[in-house]
């Protein structure tokens, strides 16, 4: 047994890209709609919070930190420090007990922040009820943290003085030890006498020194605390911050702008990638298995964009009356996405048609159908497919249906043999897209175009099938081989059945 894999041409490669970039990029330009309306939603709501939640009243002071184990190099940790003792129960409770007040510690921590401004600098951010409130507040705040700096300088002081005396006085016994055994020496003259009583004044003399030594440095220990107290100040007195209430809003606008549209954008992108549906004129002209004929705008947008809406509908309109002419065969129209154009342009076509004889459009579109809509005068005549029964071998027929999901797939053929696919562009899925090719193969129903509604205004990409799928075996239709203008033979290429898709097509045997 071996097996055969034959690949059809409407296949994405297989060295595509995961995610194509050009087409993200148009998808997402296309849904600009969702983006646009989150990015107006932010700036809504973050105006909306700066007018209703307005930020309380606010007082700043600056505070200029001393400290002994100061360096050049220190990377902020000293002051990252005193950030962190101004966020402490203690602090917060002895600015309470200036204030007076009975709010508790822990409460009162929330309504300030401090931040270190340079190695030495740290500022207070305090809020209340008024500004006269936060001024208050911010002093008392400001008060308490140099009152607790300037002890714990003292403290350390202190400690270090004592301990420095401390070993002052002991090395004080030791001597007044040492004079007494010089006191108590035997007389001059024994050789082991003098050398004992050498050493002693040695030992005497050398006590003496760091007694002094100890005494200096315990004075200077408390010499340098009143250094480091007069440089913990504060340095710019607490006051009001003045808010513009204008200017709260505009910033408050613009963030909400900027999450939003980073929102949009993000759900955009991830809304294409999920939905898989193809916008580029080339993606759908392979999955669909048919080239792209002709494209028509979506939405006008002013009267020139009218105009030329109307220019390139009338374009087509000729285009498929030449084709429908050439053909033996019915023709219909089968929409995806936009069963309005494809009634537009059905009942334009008959119009087109109505010169060379009767013509009869066979409606079969979802929803709101042609069939039902009061018929204009002068205008084609349209039945429901259930009355295409009734119209005369003479008079010419154009079906008009759907390949949505729910169409009736067996009902496509007495629409028409040969079709053009009007399909709107990223509405329908890859995998919707193989299923209407599919479905119309099996049908024998052969494509000879696709018509794109809505494309991206600036899609330069190609919707022609140079190497289409193979066409379903033909008649007599098959037409001639003819030399081209190299004189190679080519075979003139007739409407092509639609493709299979990239659905499993191994051959066993």
């Amino acid at each position: 047994m071996t097996t055969r894999t034959t690949s059809q041409p409407s296949e994405p490669s297989a060295a595509a890209p995961l995610i194509d970039l050009q087409s993200l990029v148009v998808a997402v330009r296309r849904r600009r709609r969702l983006w646009g309306s989150l990015a107006l939603l932010g700036l809504v709501l973050g105006a909306a919070v700066a007018v209703a939640l307005p930020q309380p009243p606010t007082a700043v002071t600056k505070v200029l930190v001393a400290h002994q184990e100061d360096q050049p190099n220190d990377p902020g940790t000293l002051i990252r420090t005193d950030v962190a003792l101004l966020q402490t129960t203690l602090i917060a409770e002895n600015a309470l007990e200036s204030l007076k007040s009975s709010e508790k510690p822990e409460d009162f921590m929330k309504d300030y922040t401090g931040s270190g401004v340079t190695n030495n600098l740290l500022q207070i951010d305090v809020t209340g009820d008024s500004d006269a409130e936060a001024v208050a507040r911010a002093q008392a705040l400001a008060d308490a943290f140099v009152a607790d700096h300037v002890r714990r300088i003292r403290q350390v002081a202190d400690a270090d003085a004592k301990a420095l005396l401390d070993q002052r006085d002991r090395l004080r016994g030791e001597l007044a030890q040492v004079n007494e055994d010089i006191g108590d020496g035997t007389p001059e003259g024994v050789p082991k006498a003098s050398a004992n009583m050498e050493s002693l004044f040695a030992r005497r003399a050398e006590l003496t020194s760091r007694i002094s030594d100890f005494g200096q440095r315990a004075e200077e220990a408390r010499i340098g605390a009143p250094r480091l107290i007069a440089g913990t100040q504060i340095v710019d007195a607490p006051r009001a911050v003045r808010r513009s209430l204008p200017r709260a809003v505009a910033t408050d606008a613009g963030i909400g702008l900027v999450l939003g549209l980073a929102l949009g954008l993000a759900v955009a992108a991830v809304g294409t990638v999920v939905a898989d549906r193809p916008v580029l004129r080339r993606e759908i002209a392979a999955h669909l298995g048919a080239s792209v004929i002709a494209e028509l705008p979506g939405r006008s947008g002013g009267r020139w964009r009218g105009r030329r809406v109307r220019e390139a509908r009338a374009r087509l309109t000729r285009s498929l009356a030449r084709t429908v002419r050439g053909s033996a065969e019915p023709v219909s129209l089968l929409e995806l996405g936009c069963p309005r154009a494809t009634g537009g342009i059905a009942l334009d076509l008959a119009g087109e048609l109505a010169a060379d004889g009767p013509v009869v459009v066979v409606d079969d579109l979802p929803g709101t159908r042609l069939a039902d809509r009061r018929p204009k005068a002068g205008g084609p005549v349209v039945v429901g497919v259930e009355h295409a029964g009734a119209v005369a071998p003479k008079e010419r027929r154009l079906g008009v249906g759907s390949v949505a999901p729910g169409a009736a797939w067996s009902d496509l053929p007495y629409l028409g043999t040969r079709t053009f696919l009007v399909v709107r562009a990223g509405h329908g899925s890859v995998a919707w897209l193989h299923t209407v090719a599919r479905q119309l193969a099996e049908q024998r129903v052969a494509v000879l175009g696709v018509v794109v509604i809505d494309p991206d205004p600036r899609d330069r990409s190609d919707g022609t099938l140079w190497d289409g799928p193979r066409a379903a075996p033909r008649g007599p239709d098959e037409g001639p081989a003819r030399q081209n203008g190299t004189g190679r033979r080519r075979r003139e290429r007739l409407p092509m059945w639609a493709s299979t898709g990239p659905d499993s097509d191994q051959e066993v045997r």
